[in-house]
This record gives structure tokens, C-alpha cells and sequence, in this order.
């Protein structure tokens, strides 16, 4: 199979995470703890790819200097994006209760729920495409990360997207064309950095690595500790310990 084949089926792995979690909101009713528990230990586990995949490989790839510019940035970038489209409704894009707005409240917020959820999405595809180029075969550690943390996503975003009052036909295209654009994604961060310095693929991950993080204290934390309060720091450490056992292994 061709290496760019691979990387886009790895990263539609992944964004295939993110329909299961909607396909169990749409089918079941989640308790909201459960939901936010499982959020807050997704978090755990994508903070530990940000620290022990993503920076260790930028830094060790490209240096402090190129690693810190890039992450600034990737942080930067999703802040100003996230302000942008939280100020046409998707603020509370990862919320399970009935804080999305729906297109009458609010027109023109499922549109930007749909970007916001794809902004979310695109950095975690980004860098599995990337692991290819760097050691040859994808991060399981990088991989389980991103799948384990886009279960929860999915949920929690569809099961307030059907609180909001959107169709079915909304929410799984939505959830579908993130898949398809995360297999996407993966595959041309393979074709476009293949043969670039070294230094380039530091700055690249690093900017996914800063995104990511942003992402998580911005919109993931704050939906966990809503309904688990004191228990979201330790249910986000064992999500934590379980994805660095995964990078030891």
C-alpha cells in the first residue's frame, strides 16, 4: 500500500472516532457525567501526546527555538479562529446539554458549529500524517490518542447538537465530512512536507501540538468539570497515565 494511502486511512481512522461517539449520543441517552468523565479523560490523554509525542519529536527534530515559535502560533491561531466562530454560536460546539443554539435562535451557528468541530479536528490528523514522514509508520501513541479523545467529542458535540434541535442528516454529515477531511488531512501532511527540513516538520507539529492544547483548555476541560466538578483533575490524570503507558509500551 502507498505511504500516502496509509496516512489518509490512518487520519480516517481517527476522525471515524468522532461518528462512533455521535452514532452513541443519536442512539442512547448518556448520562452528562458520564459524558464530561469521559471528556475529561480524553484530555488526559491527548495532553500526554502534546507532551510526550507531539513537543518531544518537534524539539528533538528542531530544536527548542523552532519548537516554541510554532507552538505560539498553533496556540494563537486557534484562539483567534475559536473567538471568531464562537461569535456566530460555536462557543459551546462540545457541549452535551442545551447550550448550542439552534439555526432559529441563532442563523448562520450550524455552520459554524460544522467549521468549529472541522478546526477542532484538522491539527490531530495533521501530525499522524506527519508520523509517517518521521519514523517511517504512524504513533500508536499519537493514534490511540486521537481516537480515544474523539469517542467523547463526538458524543458530547452530537448529543448537544440534538438537544439544539438539529437533524439527523446535520449531524452526521457533519460528523462524516470531518472523518473524510481528517483522512484527508493526514494524507497531504504526508504529500506536501514529504522531503522538507526537519526544522519545517518541527514547526508543523508544534503548531498541531499548541492548537491541540488551546483546543483542550478551551473547549474539552470546561465541558468535563461542568458536570464533574472535583473529579475532573483526577479522572484527567488517569487518561494522562494511561496514554504515556501507552507511549512506554
Amino acid at each position: 500500500m502507498p505511504t500516502w494511502l496509509e496516512a489518509g486511512l490512518w487520519g480516517l481512522l481517527g476522525g471515524g472516532a468522532l461518528v462512533i461517539g455521535a452514532l452513541i449520543a443519536w442512539s442512547v441517552s448518556v448520562p452528562p457525567k458520564v459524558v464530561a468523565s469521559v471528556m475529561a479523560f480524553g484530555s488526559g490523554v491527548l495532553i500526554s501526546a502534546v507532551a510526550f509525542d507531539l513537543m518531544e519529536e518537534a524539539t528533538r527534530t528542531g530544536g527548542l527555538v523552532a519548537t516554541a515559535c510554532g507552538f505560539l502560533a498553533g496556540a494563537a491561531v486557534y484562539l483567534a479562529a475559536n473567538l471568531a466562530l464562537g461569535r456566530r454560536g460555536a462557543r459551546h460546539r462540545k457541549r452535551s446539554g442545551d447550550q448550542q443554539p439552534s439555526e432559529s435562535d441563532q442563523a448562520g451557528s450550524g455552520a459554524a458549529i460544522a467549521i468549529g468541530a472541522l478546526l477542532d479536528g484538522i491539527p490531530e490528523s495533521v501530525v499522524l500524517g506527519l508520523g509517517l514522514l518521521s519514523g517511517g509508520s504512524v504513533s500508536v501513541s499519537v493514534l490511540a490518542a486521537v481516537f480515544i479523545s474523539n469517542v467523547p467529542e463526538g458524543l458530547s458535540s452530537a448529543a448537544g447538537m440534538k438537544r439544539g434541535g438539529r437533524s439527523a442528516r446535520y449531524v452526521f454529515g457533519v460528523w462524516c465530512g470531518i472523518a473524510v477531511a481528517s483522512g484527508l488531512a493526514a494524507l497531504l501532511g504526508y504529500v506536501l512536507l514529504g522531503g522538507a527540513p526537519p526544522e519545517v516538520e518541527a514547526v508543523i507539529t508544534a503548531v498541531a501540538a499548541g492548537a491541540i492544547l488551546t483546543m483542550i483548555a478551551d473547549t474539552m476541560i470546561p465541558e468535563a468539570f461542568e458536570n464533574t466538578h472535583a473529579w475532573t483533575g483526577l479522572i484527567t490524570t488517569v487518561g494522562f497515565l494511561t496514554a504515556f503507558a501507552i507511549s512506554l509500551a
